[in-house]
């Protein structure tokens, strides 16, 4: 099953033409290699295993991608930025799969972009770059930024929720934090007042959760929200059989409306079913259910991947329950 991998891995698994000719490849084993689909070349002289390569998510992908930049870097200028910058936070990119690795330049540098690296004149302030794994990269408020700004909205907002959970994490949960670094991010947009997306950008940043637990959450609240739900509560304690809470992802506040997004992962994850059979998980889910909607007399719909197709088919999804926003 596709999977992630820390970024000490992902630099483990990128392989350079000198790596390679000591190990006893000649030039012609490499191109067949790359010819026949065995390997992947993945920058001029970085490649991985296709083995290897396939088995990721598209975010531990991306992150095999930077180390091959990262380690074919010989000037020392430039900072990775935009998706690549993401990966590197640990942040999600929401079905979206980068076609190149970005790096940040200073404007007046002579800049070429060419096939898997694409170089983008920005003008970073030295609080807006950092570094992670020793990688230089922009800081996590100016890569949520950049990625509010190009990438569809509900990814962004995926991005933004993610982000928001790393600080509460670092915070130890203080709310002050969070809404102190969300600030911090619409900062940024005030300086680069103007800039393309700034408009949207500003929207994602205030739209964002940190209680979104997962991607699923992410996109389905702000999908929710396109097609006319105004008012969400997140992560809804309802008290349990055995004197613990079981917590809903989302509840629509104005329709008394629960809902749950549903991802197959936890049913097809060992990891994450943890020996338990397919069978007990669903019947723990029903179980749950029934209590849920018996204790709070509400509503609860659940959705999955397959309805975060577009807003018109949510929608469609949310009207089978005849849920509706109100007027």
């Amino acid at each position: 099953m596709p999977r992630h991998i820390s970024f000490a891995e992902a630099r483990r698994s990128v392989l350079d033409r000198a790596t390679l000719e000591r190990a006893g490849w000649r030039s012609r084993d490499i191109t067949d290699a790359v010819k026949d689909g065995r390997m992947r070349r993945i920058q001029r002289n970085r490649y991985v295993l296709a083995e290897r390569f396939d088995d990721l998510w598209p975010e531990a992908r991306h992150l095999v991608e930077v180390a091959a930049a990262d380690g074919e870097r010989k000037d020392g200028t430039g900072v990775f930025s935009y998706q690549s910058a993401a990966v590197l936070w640990g942040l999600p990119l929401a079905r979206h799969v980068p076609d190149a690795v970005h790096v940040s330049m200073p404007a007046d540098d002579r800049m070429t972009s060419r096939p898997a690296l694409r170089r983008h004149a920005d003008r970073l302030d030295p609080s807006e770059m950092t570094d992670r794994f020793g990688v230089p990269c922009t800081t996590l408020a100016r890569t949520v930024w950049d990625l509010s700004r190009v990438l569809p909205p509900s990814s962004g907002v995926a991005a933004a929720d993610a982000a928001l959970r790393i600080v509460a994490s670092d915070s130890g949960g203080d709310p002050e934090v969070g809404e102190r670094w969300r600030q911090s991010v619409l900062d940024i947009g005030r300086r680069k007042r103007g800039s393309r997306g700034a408009a949207r950008a500003e929207a994602v940043i205030a739209f964002a959760n940190g209680l979104a637990e997962s991607t699923g959450e992410s996109i389905a609240r702000w999908m929710l929200a396109e097609i006319g739900f105004a008012r969400f509560r997140l992560q809804v304690p309802v008290g349990g059989p055995a004197g613990s809470d079981y917590r809903v992802d989302i509840e629509l506040e104005d329709e008394a409306v629960l809902v749950e997004f549903d991802g197959a992962v936890k049913y097809r994850d060992d990891a994450l079913r943890a020996g338990r059979h397919l069978d007990d998980i669903l019947l723990r889910e029903k179980q749950r259910e029934d209590w849920i909607r018996g204790v709070t007399q509400k509503r609860l719909v659940r959705i999955g991947w397959a309805d975060l197709d577009s807003p018109q088919v949510l929608a469609a999804r949310m009207a089978a329950f005849h849920v509706s926003p109100r007027p």
